[in-house]
C-alpha cells in the first residue's frame, strides 16, 4: 500500500487548480511538491507510452501539451485507492457527486486529472515529475 500518488491538473483545470488543491488537502493528503510546467510533445509521448498502441494516445499527447498542467505528488496512507475514489469514473458524467472530475470534468479527455491507477505506476509517475530527494 503506497504513502504516494501523482496527481495531474490538466490543461481544461488548471484555472481550478486551487480549489483542486483544496479538495485533496481536505481529504487528508499532504502536497509533498507540486510544479506548473508546460509538457513538451517528448515529454507527454514518454509519460504516456504505455498508452502508446491505444487509438485515443495521439490525442493525448496533443491535449496535455496543449497548454500548462499541475503535477502534483499527494502523500497519505492507501494514497493511490483514496485519491481514485476522491476524482470519481474517468467520464466526469459517470462520476459520483462531490468528486473532482464530476465538479471540475468536461469530457472524457478534459476530465480534469489524471490519477495513478496502481501502487506500482503511482512511483513511476511521481519520479517522473518529482525525484525522490524531492519528496524525503
Amino acid at each position: 500500500m503506497s504513502k504516494y500518488t501523482l496527481a495531474i491538473i490538466k490543461p481544461d483545470a488548471v484555472g481550478n487548480a486551487g480549489a483542486i488543491i483544496a479538495m485533496f488537502e481536505k481529504a487528508g493528503f499532504r502536497v509533498r511538491a507540486m510544479q506548473k510546467m508546460n509538457l513538451s510533445k517528448g515529454q507527454a509521448s514518454a509519460f504516456y507510452a504505455v498508452h502508446k498502441e491505444r487509438p485515443f494516445y495521439s490525442a493525448l499527447v496533443d491535449y496535455m501539451t496543449s497548454g500548462p498542467i499541475v503535477p502534483v505528488a499527494l502523500e497519505k496512507d492507501n494514497a493511490v485507492a483514496d485519491y481514485r475514489k476522491l476524482i470519481g469514473a474517468t467520464n466526469p458524467k459517470d462520476a459520483e457527486e462531490g468528486t473532482v472530475r464530476a465538479i471540475y470534468g468536461k469530457s472524457i479527455e478534459a476530465n480534469a486529472v489524471h490519477g495513478s491507477d496502481s501502487d506500482e505506476n503511482a512511483a513511476i509517475e511521481t519520479a517522473f515529475f518529482f525525484p525522490a530527494c524531492e519528496l524525503s
